[in-house]
């Protein structure tokens, strides 16, 4: 019996990426929106059936636009900033997201807001070693995990 050629070969069939992969590379993608010069930050939070509930990405609150110079000094603009976090936690209620992924590790504050907002599993690609994420993590029983590997990362452009 010959094979159909309307069917797909299952050994040259790509594998189905995981839930992890694809929250990163839906962060990753989001973080493409940010209009930081210096550092984009995307974020991406799914439900318990994993299902996206919302993406985000660093930035200015919504509708404001930034004067003339303010990305000029980027000591100076960082306390106005809204971090991805932030934003994405404002799109879904407590309990309602399971996974969250983040192109950069979470700050200790942002951790501990996606803690209070009973997020069970945060990936991440980028660390930042000034965050306590991990220890917060640890105490919370929340997993932490940090992936850079995910398709199509290699094909979409990374801005720091």
């Amino acid at each position: 019996m010959e094979k159909d050629p309307t069917q797909p070969n299952t050994s040259e069939t790509k594998r189905r990426i995981s839930v992890p992969e694809y929250a990163m590379a839906l962060a990753h993608v989001a973080s493409l929106r940010s209009e930081d010069p210096f550092r984009q930050v995307g974020a991406v939070a799914l439900d318990h059936s994993n299902r996206v509930i919302g993406t985000a990405y660093n930035g200015l609150a919504p509708g404001f636009d930034a004067p003339d110079g303010f990305w000029d000094d980027r000591d100076a603009r960082r306390r106005f900033m809204l971090h991805a976090e932030v934003n994405l936690c404002s799109l879904f209620t407590r309990g309602s997201a399971r996974v969250v992924a983040i192109t950069t590790m979470p700050c200790t504050s942002c951790m501990q807001m996606l803690c209070a907002y009973s997020v069970e599993e945060i990936y991440f690609r980028d660390d930042y070693a000034a965050s306590e994420a991990d220890q917060i993590a640890e105490l919370y029983g929340v997993r932490l995990q940090q992936i850079t590997d995910y398709p199509y990362i290699s094909e979409l452009p990374i801005v720091h």
